[in-house]
């Protein structure tokens, strides 16, 4: 009885210790600072405070028209606004009902486009980028 009753307070000593799967996750600033590409598209981020992200988006949509590759292309700016992994973006000038779901993931990011966002036909913010540098992108604005 007595060892019963040692198990289940280390037990609940552990439980104290190990965070709860109901926990909420918070990306850092490191973890989402800098530069990350999917192919032919580019986000640039940077933490300013108080919950805010400065992101610039580039995308390019390329393709054959009569026999001459050519490409369409959109650009995005603004300010989204992060709470725990998850930041929301709406290019400044976008449609109203233009979303940007941005989930940072261990070195990876998710981005989930809702809505036209005025981007070159074909051109989507959505898909699965990779951070190639943590150093303080060059905005162009």
């Amino acid at each position: 009885m007595a060892q019963a009753r040692r198990v289940v307070k280390m037990a609940m000593a552990l439980a104290l210790l190990l965070p709860s799967p109901a926990s909420p996750q918070v990306a850092t600033a490191a973890e989402v600072n800098g530069t990350w590409k999917d192919r032919t598209k580019i986000l640039r981020v940077w933490a300013l405070g108080n919950q805010g992200l400065k992101v610039e988006f580039h995308g390019t949509y390329e393709y054959k028209a009569g026999g001459a590759w050519t490409a369409n292309t959109g650009y995005a700016s603004g300010i989204a606004m992060i709470e725990g992994v998850v930041a929301t973006f709406k290019p400044e000038g976008a449609d109203a009902g233009c979303k940007i779901a941005m989930t940072f993931q261990g070195g990876r990011l998710l981005v989930d486009q809702r809505g036209d966002c005025g981007f070159g036909f074909n051109v989507v913010a959505s898909g699965n980028y990779r951070k190639t540098s943590s150093r303080k992108p060059d905005f162009d604005n």
